[in-house]
């Protein structure tokens, strides 16, 4: 048996609109930001990266910002010099915010296009391996071929008799 939820009742899967909001407006400012350059990191250097998503914590004190390295760079090295100046983004955000508390930034690898990939995949084998059959699996007029027969068998007695 299904559960729902109350009103009041959040999960932790679930985000308000303030931390959805929050999250989207910092998502825009880190993107800016690093489009500025502002910040010299030697493991950064003409490396473009795609901020997808920030989720941030009910308290709006930790945020992880979901990243990935444009042409598959190096991914490590560019997490880490994006933690490295991790600070001095969070500082830049402050300053662009007019929230009360600026949430303490960590840069996470976006996995997500990855796996929508292999689902991608999946599905196209899948489809390639389906047999080819003109919908035998579906046989909803069996039920009613005994009825059909019996019409046609009383019809063919009413017109030779």
């Amino acid at each position: 048996m299904v559960q729902r939820s109350r009103k009041g009742d959040k999960s932790s899967s679930e985000k308000s609109q303030r931390q959805l909001k929050v999250g989207e407006e910092i998502r825009h400012l880190i993107a800016d930001i690093l489009l500025k350059g502002t910040f010299y990191e030697p493991s950064l250097d003409g490396v473009a990266v795609t901020i997808s998503e920030v989720s941030i914590s009910p308290d709006f004190s930790n945020a992880r910002v979901y990243c990935l390295p444009l042409g598959g760079m190096d991914y490590d090295n560019v997490l880490a010099g994006l933690n490295t100046i991790a600070k001095q983004i969070q500082h830049e955000l402050s300053q662009r915010l007019t929230i009360r508390r600026t949430p303490r930034l960590k840069f996470l690898l976006d996995e997500s296009f990855d796996v929508a990939g292999r689902v991608s995949s999946l599905i196209q084998t899948n489809q390639a391996n389906a047999p080819a059959d003109d919908h035998d699996d579906y046989d909803d007029h069996d039920d009613h071929d005994d009825q059909d027969d019996q019409d046609e068998a009383d019809k063919a007695d009413e017109a030779g008799a």
